[in-house]
Order: structure tokens, then sequence, then C-alpha cells
């Protein structure tokens, strides 16, 4: 005589990370699973906590911008702009013309190199080994760039408040643009490497999905955001230096998916590359420097200031006592708020679309535990 035997699921609980390849960083995610079903995930983090926020209060302005370069360690210039100008809005004082320009080319450039890295390293999460060779190749060409023109390769510690550490160099403009030729040719070739491939499609498509209700409930900012169809970047919505000159487009996905959030990547590549060709026809001769005394003393008071980083919504709260150092600092860091959207992208998905999903968000551990 035959028996039916129900089998009950059994949830089984997973560490994913610390280490760092498949995490994208110092990160860990406990996840339950049913089968290869993702139940619930719970992100841990604070194992690259450095305190950076509390160091502020100990250094003088001019001092905190290097703690900023360590934020996110791949837009390092998006970083230092912030607490620029945050420190300039409290003082009242404003960059020369010149030196806005040089910080709007160094922003963009640094938001393609960051968008290349993301490139490389979300195809190889996928499986394609050449895609993050070839971002790479087109990346040091700007990471040269950089170098010529703060003289260092990484922690740049390059702009100052009121301006820009030194004029750039001679040739830059002819560096710029000869860098420009290739990577345009490079985005062209994600496009026929990457984006229409059929087993990267099957890995992103309809992967992680959330809508823009949902996004804006919990915080998401940047391409995450703009994925989901919500038309908001900072650079539009509250124009700051001199992005009101500059004729460029916002990119929007309408699905909110993997595949969204690598696709806008690349779209803002392309929009990163006008707004620096149209920056270096623009810009003329000038004082790179506002009059200034070299040790800032804000007056009392507190601001906040905000920007388009690379991944979202980039924003510094800075109160001053009237001292040469910060009474405050408190930074609202993009990746943190958009590690809160992996339990609801995650739920219900294949455990193999864990580190899709975790990718495709582009966080970096250093802003995150900050």
């Amino acid at each position: 005589m035959a028996i039916d035997k129900q089998l009950d699921s059994l949830e089984l609980m997973l560490n994913v990370g610390p280490q760092h390849p498949a995490t994208h960083g110092v990160f860990r995610m406990v996840v339950w699973i049913d089968g290869e079903r993702i139940v619930d995930v719970e992100p841990h983090i604070g194992y690259l906590h450095r305190g950076s926020e509390k160091l502020c209060e100990n250094e003088q302005y001019s001092q905190i911008i290097t703690l900023f370069d360590r934020l996110v360690y791949i837009s390092i210039f998006n970083n230092e702009l912030v607490v620029c100008m945050a420190t300039e809005k409290l003082m009242g004082a404003e960059a020369p013309e010149r030196a806005q320009y040089i910080r709007t080319i160094l922003c963009e450039l640094n938001r393609i190199a960051s968008h290349m890295l993301f490139y490389g390293t979300f195809a190889l999460d996928a499986g394609a080994m050449s895609p993050v060779m070839y971002a790479f190749r087109e990346r040091e060409r700007i990471q040269a760039i950089f170098e010529a023109t703060s003289g260092a390769r990484l922690m740049h510690n390059y702009f100052r408040i009121g301006g820009v550490k030194q004029d750039v160099p001679d040739d830059f403009a002819q560096r710029v643009n000869a860098a420009l030729g290739p990577v345009k040719e490079v985005i062209e070739e994600a496009d026929r490497l990457v984006t229409f491939n059929e087993i990267f499609l099957a890995r992103t498509r309809d992967v992680g999905t959330i809508d823009g209700k949902t996004a804006v409930a919990l915080g998401l900012t940047g391409p995450n955001l703009r994925a989901s169809g919500v038309d908001y970047d900072v650079r539009r919505a509250a124009p700051y230096m001199l992005y009101d000159r500059f004729d460029f487009t916002v990119p929007l996905g309408d699905r909110g998916d993997c595949w969204d959030r690598f696709w806008l990547r690349i779209r803002e590549m392309e929009e990163s590359v006008k707004i620096v060709e149209q920056a270096l026809k623009q810009m003329e001769p000038g004082p790179i420097q506002a009059p200034m005394r070299r040790i800032s003393r804000p007056p009392k008071g507190e601001v906040y200031v905000h920007a388009e980083n690379p991944r979202g919504d980039l924003g510094v709260y800075l109160v001053s006592n009237g001292g040469d150092r910060p009474y405050r600092l408190k930074i609202r860091g993009p990746s943190f708020c958009n590690i809160m959207s992996l339990k609801h992208m995650m739920r219900n998905a294949y455990l193999a679309d864990a580190i899709m999903i975790l990718g495709s968000i582009d966080i970096v551990l250093g802003e995150v535990d900050r």
C-alpha cells in the first residue's frame, strides 16, 4: 500500500561574506533560503568602520578633505566637492568660475571612471571576463589625467575651500580630449559585448526589481532610483556649480531591475562625456582660488549641501561654532541608504541572483561604514 508522505520545507541560513570578492567590499549578508529561493536577508555592516565623521571634529576644515577622499575611493573628486561646497556656503564664499569648470570636468571624468569599474565588475559577476580588462584599460587613461592634475594617483586632495589647489596642466584640454575618444569607443563596446548578450539578459532582466514608489520610500538615489523610472538627479533638481549651463539628458529606466541599473550607468557615461566636452569649450583663463584666509573659520551656523555622486545623493550636514574645526559633521551616504533596498529586491529571488542584485546597486563599503 502506497503511503503519501508530505515533506516539510526547511529554511537554511547561509553567510555570504564578509570576504571581499563576491560582496564588493567587507560586507556580510545573512541569507535564509528555502531550496534555491531566498526567504529573507539581513545585511551586516561595520567591518570597515573608521569613525570619519568623528575624526572631522578634530581636524581643520582644509584637513578633512583628505577624510572624504577615503569614503569612496573610486569617486574621490565627487566626495571632495561636497565638503568644500558646504564650507563655502557656511562662509558665504564662492569659487572662481575657472575653478568651478575644473571641478565639474574632474567630477564628470570621475563619474565615468567609477561607472567603468562598475561595468567591468558587474559583468564579471555574471561570468564575463573580458569587459573588466577593457574597463580598466580606459579607466587608466582617466586616472593618468587625475595624476597629472593633482600629483596623486588615488587620494588626490586637490579641491580646496574656495577653489582648487593649483591650476591644471597646460596640456589639460588636449589630454582630456585624447582620452575621451577611446572612452566613447569602450562605451559602445560595452553595449556590443554585454548589454544585449543573451546570458547577461537572462541573469539581469526582471531580477531584483523595485518600483519607483518603493525605491523612494527606501531612500534609494542616483542610478538605482532612476532605473525605477524616478526622474531625480541633483544636478537638475537642485543645480549647483555650473550644471545649469550644460545640455545633457538624465537617463531613466522603466523596470527597476538589474539590467536597468546596468544600462543606466552606460548611458550616464555618455552624458558625462557631453558635459566634459562642453565644459572644456566654455572654460576661460582666470583665478582658481577665491581670496580667503588659509585657515578657514566659518561663522557660527549650520548648512546642508548635497550633490550627485556616482552612487547617488551625497550630502553633508555641517555645524560650525566659529572655530577652525567643525563642531559636527554628518554625512548622508548614498551607498549606506541604497543597502536598505536589498531586503526588498532579494526576497523570493534565487540564491544565484543574490550577488547580481548586490553588484547592481554598486556600493562601496568605505562610505557605508565611514
